[in-house]
């Protein structure tokens, strides 16, 4: 299976951080059009945990995430919600044992995808260079939701 490297997440991030709104904008209409079940999942996250804040996180890390794969140069099939409901009961039963165990290799393992799982577990237990930081609670919820997007995206990369 083909990984997305920690070369091709610097690239994306250094490109989605200097992208102006309107860039951005078209960016996640560019992705939403291209895996709106995917999106579709991602975005419920906000009002099941009924926590605003993730909104934007959200479409930002898809983003990041769509455009990492992207610089890699990898191909993707479709997301759809049938693939979405086949992956549900596994990576819920991955998460609690993760939250037992704390062990990252379950993780990485799932989504195979480690340099991705480790940047977003970075990302979720480190301040912004202006010194903010998230509550645990979005941090846990965000982390939560991009493995998922992760592991779907993986299991979607084209033979």
């Amino acid at each position: 299976m083909t990984q997305v490297s920690n070369k091709s997440i610097e690239k994306a991030i250094e490109h989605v951080d200097n992208l102006d709104d309107d860039a951005l904008e078209a960016l996640s209409e560019r992705y939403a059009l291209a895996q709106p079940d995917l999106l579709d999942y991602v975005m419920s996250a906000p009002t099941e945990y009924e926590n605003d804040e993730l909104e934007g996180l959200l479409i930002y890390y898809f983003c990041l995430i769509m455009y990492s794969f992207e610089v890699q140069d990898i191909a993707l099939n479709v997301v759809s919600d049938d693939d979405i409901d086949a992956m549900q009961e596994s990576y819920f039963e991955m998460l609690d044992s993760y939250f037992e165990t704390e062990d990252e290799e379950e993780i990485e393992s799932f989504c195979d995808q480690p340099d991705l799982a480790q940047f977003m577990a970075v990302e979720v237990s480190t301040d912004d260079e202006d010194g903010t930081s998230l509550s645990e609670e979005t941090a846990s919820q965000l982390f939560i939701v991009t493995i998922g997007m992760i592991s779907l995206i993986n299991k979607a990369i084209k033979a």
